[in-house]
């Protein structure tokens, strides 16, 4: 005789089966992805909440397949109909977990974030993102183990139904009653989360103190999912009316109208540019971070030549990107709006792909963009020559030069490919050359190997500071060679001394940025962020480091006031020397940086000493220290500062959602 039924004993074996291997998974990407020193103690709230996680999903599973059992010509140990449906359920679930955890974990190791929806846009460039993938990873081998493992979990389920069939077990209906009863109320309360009012949400991960330990308390199937929901960006024109006042001010609106939301400043050329028509170049540094840079320090030297640049140049060494990902970075830099798009990128929605940009007010200016791959991926292309008027668009096939990986020529060449355009110009230009190798699969160009010499350190002094391989370390101090390459280059050329260059990382990396950093860049991926940005040009430009905040949507308005052009603003950037001249101690006028982090949809702003982070689907807010050239005060803010930096935040992000709808370009 047996209390449980062959029904609930299949299913509790099958739970058991199902949580035993995640929970494994879960250690293992702990083991691989853990930095620093740690505690075991401090990780078992994150394992718990993660056993939650997991009991969810294995909780619709299991009651799915109770429900459907208890009818009785779908029982599994009664009827052949039964059995093929509780055998094609339970490893579908298999096949699912497996798959899902593979590409979860190519998912972190490629962009430290669990899988989540903003994924699928990686299937609207399908043949790039395979392309990477399999000039990245060894697809044959991890094919070869992901069938390896999904045939040993059928074999296992087949194993476990046949011992649940056993016949021997003689248990009365009272008994099969109660335990599936009892098994239906475990599943319910494992859906729901917890015993309280409200259901565990995915958000709640996020309440752990760090990005690292939120991530490890998620699992593929809850993160994925849960992301699904947050796929389009409207606007709330009730919220951006309420911050309207704030954000005209902020921004120096010349007509400030409540009514039409009239966000245009006419910013007219003054003498500060001087007489000259100078050409501008800005360069999109490929996963640029700060703190793996010889800028603020890093011990591994990693940029010595951008190092002495920055000594040369305007260097601003507080800036942020809005956000993590090269196409949302390349969107803010032309349109001057950070792309709030919660899952899709704005570059790929439709609605969103005519907008103003300021580079068309460099008006008898040619224009050019230099990519060393196609600008098909993430319609970068649909966005540059809607919106660009006469853009001389350079893209793979249109060098003499052989590509060298999935993201197409070197950036060594790319730069002296450009140069070579550059120099026959006869007229002023403005250009934006884009780089890539900085990126998986982390290609060195065998012609370059002799002259750059790679290098080869310890494990533990790469992670010490910053890095995950030799590879990434490599790639990382290869840019270096190329920009080096680059302003050797154009040195030669006529155009260099009436040229502003511009250097500015597409985004920042998230890791452990150790002693560096505030613990922020670290527990709140401000590293993820945190940029170099230079505007480089010796017989224009006085050096100077300038400690004020800038973000990757003030670059344009920057650069026609430095080159003296007369242009129509309409989005968030702002002239940083002219903002940054301003009195910081005014909290309208101090300079912002606003970000989002698209894995946890979580927003907020860096102004003056602090980062504000809130959640956008839960309540969860902090204000955390973000001054790397002062200490922390050991006096905490306030609450009343803590509602100022909220309210900034939400000015920020209403009126982003706004504008990304509504700064469609003048056809004159």
């Amino acid at each position: 005789m047996s209390f449980l039924s062959r029904l609930t004993r299949s299913l509790l074996l099958l739970a058991l089966l199902f949580l035993l291997l995640m929970t494994v998974l879960r250690i293992v990407t702990f083991t691989w992805f853990v930095s620093g020193s740690w505690d075991v103690r401090s990780y078992l709230p994150v394992f718990w909440l993660g056993f939650r996680y997991d009991a969810r999903v294995v909780g619709i599973l299991i009651l799915l397949l109770l429900l459907i059992g208890s009818i009785p010509i779908m029982n599994p140990f009664k009827t052949g109909r039964g059995k093929w449906v509780w055998l094609f359920l339970a490893k579908t679930f298999a096949f699912l977990l497996v798959v899902f955890y593979t590409f979860d974990f190519f998912h972190y190791r490629y962009l430290a974030q669990r899988l989540n929806a903003s994924a699928l846009a990686f299937l609207e460039d399908a043949t790039i993102s395979a392309t990477m993938v399999w000039q990245t990873y060894p697809v044959i081998k991890v094919l070869v183990a992901m069938v390896i493992t999904i045939f040993l979990f059928f074999w296992l389920i087949n194993r476990i139904y046949k011992f649940a069939a056993d016949k021997s077990y003689n248990t009365p209906k009272t008994n099969r009653v109660i335990s599936c009863t009892v098994l239906f109320l475990v599943c319910g309360l494992a859906i729901f989360g917890r015993a309280g009012q409200y259901p565990l949400r995915w958000s709640d991960a996020f309440n752990l103190g760090s990005d690292f330990r939120a991530n490890l308390a998620l699992n593929p199937f809850q993160s994925f999912l849960s992301s699904l929901s947050f796929r389009t960006t409207t606007f709330d024109r009730e919220a951006v009316k309420k911050y309207y006042p704030y954000m005209a001010s902020y921004l120096g609106v010349d007509h400030p109208d409540l009514n039409t939301l009239n966000y245009t400043r006419r910013v007219e050329a003054s003498a500060r540019g001087g007489k000259t028509r100078p050409n501008v170049i800005i360069v999109i540094c490929e996963s640029f971070s700060a703190y793996k840079s010889s800028m603020w320090g890093n011990p591994l030297n990693t940029t010595p030549f951008f190092n002495s640049l920055s000594k040369e140049g305007l260097f601003f060494d507080h800036c942020f990107t809005p956000h993590f990902g090269t196409a949302r970075g390349v969107w803010a830099t032309v349109t001057g709006i950070p792309d709030v798009e919660k899952v899709k990128t704005a570059s790929r929605n439709p609605a969103m792909v005519d907008q103003h940009t300021i580079i068309n007010d460099f008006k008898d200016y040619g224009k050019f963009y230099f990519l060393g791959g196609s600008t098909s991926w993430a319609n970068i292309r649909g966005v540059l020559t809607n919106n660009i008027r006469d853009l001389n668009l350079y893209e793979e096939g249109s060098y003499d030069v052989p590509r060298i990986d999935v993201w197409g020529i070197s950036d060594k060449n790319l730069f002296l490919q450009a140069n070579k355009v550059l120099s026959k110009q006869q007229k002023p230009f403005i250009a934006v050359i884009q780089t890539s190798d900085n990126h998986r699969p982390y290609t060195i160009s065998a012609e370059d190997v002799n002259e750059f010499r790679s290098q080869t350190l310890p494990e533990d002094t790469l992670h010490r500071y910053g890095f995950q391989s030799n590879e990434e370390l490599n790639a990382f101090r290869y840019t270096d060679f190329g920009y080096q390459k680059f302003i050797e280059a154009a040195k030669t050329s006529a155009y260099f001394k009436n040229t502003i260059f511009v250097f500015v990382g597409d985004h920042g990396i998230q890791g452990d940025a150790g002693t560096m950093f505030p613990r922020a860049w670290t527990d709140q991926s401000l590293s993820s962020y945190h940029v170099p940005l230079l505007f480089y040009s010796p017989a224009l430009i006085p050096p100077e480091r300038v400690h004020e905040l800038a973000s990757q949507v003030d670059i344009l308005p920057t650069v026609a006031g430095l080159a003296n052009i007369s242009y129509t603003n309409t989005t968030l950037g702002r002239d940083l020397l002219q903002s940054s001249r301003n009195d910081t101690s005014d909290m309208v006028l101090s300079s912002t940086a606003f970000v989002m982090n698209h894995s946890t949809f979580d927003i907020g702003v860096l102004r003056g000493d602090y980062y504000y982070e809130r959640q956008t689907t839960g309540k969860k807010e902090q204000l955390l220290w973000a001054n790397f050239n002062r200490p922390e005060p050991a006096q905490k803010p306030d609450s009343a500062l803590l509602s100022t930096y909220r309210e900034l935040t939400s000015a920020f992000f209403e009126t982003a959602r706004y504008m990304l709808l509504n700064n469609k370009k003048k056809n004159n």
